[in-house]
């Protein structure tokens, strides 16, 4: 297992889950009764959506999963088109 912000210990997949929800309930609070009523300061979830996004790097560096190999965008490319080998 791959270690994590505290107050997690272990980048687990139901750790990665949990820190999501926690996320995405701070985001979608946020998006409601911030962003939709003009202010669009999202500070109060970076916190969060830091310690989610380096709980998942690290567990995709634990499983061998190139990171730029995810950023690629292979839509409407001819990658797009060759068959996994």
């Amino acid at each position: 297992m791959t270690p994590c912000a505290p107050p997690y210990t272990m980048c687990t997949s139901s750790v990665s889950r949990e820190l999501k929800q926690i996320y995405d309930n701070c985001f979608n609070n946020w998006f409601v009764e911030k962003f939709l009523k003009g202010d669009n300061n999202d500070v109060q979830c970076a916190t969060l959506l830091k310690v989610y996004k380096d709980c998942v790097e690290k567990a995709m560096k634990e499983h061998q999963i190139d990171l730029h190999d995810v950023e690629i965008n292979h839509l409407e490319t001819n990658k797009e088109k060759i068959p996994p080998s």
